[in-house]
């Protein structure tokens, strides 16, 4: 049996609020658990008591197998009890093709403008200084 210690979803609608619980990986997202060993309240400010979390019971089934999800290894990174590595992504922040497109042609079309108003301050003055 493999263990996950991961976030089960309890709040209302529109305000989440989240347990962390120990569970079987094949349990559903709310289902059935074993341990619940601390919360997760997102709506609350970072600087405040947004995470709760045992780290002793965090440590023991740690020691027993059972493998964080992301979320739960931020925390429990913060925690000082799992090291988890911090990924790179930077691509991620990019527009896609269709954007970098639009992006493209807005571009051309700005620079064309640019240059035919350039064109038409360079003709009026030519034409005086004959």
């Amino acid at each position: 049996m493999s263990l996950k210690i991961r976030l089960a979803r309890a709040g209302s609608k529109k305000r989440p609020y989240y347990h962390i619980v120990v569970a079987d990986a094949r349990s559903p997202r709310d289902g059935r658990f074993i341990e619940a060993i601390g919360a997760w309240n997102p709506l609350l400010p970072k600087d405040g008591d947004r995470v709760k979390l045992d780290a002793d019971r965090a440590k023991h089934w740690l020691s027993n197998g059972a493998t964080a999800t992301d979320r739960v290894a931020r925390f429990l990174d913060e925690a000082g009890i799992v090291k988890r590595d911090a990924r790179s992504n930077p691509t991620k922040g990019e527009p896609g093709k269709k954007a970098q497109e639009r992006l493209a042609a807005l571009k051309k079309a700005q620079d064309d403008a640019a240059a035919a108003i350039a064109a038409a301050a360079a003709a009026p003055a030519e034409a005086s200084a004959e």
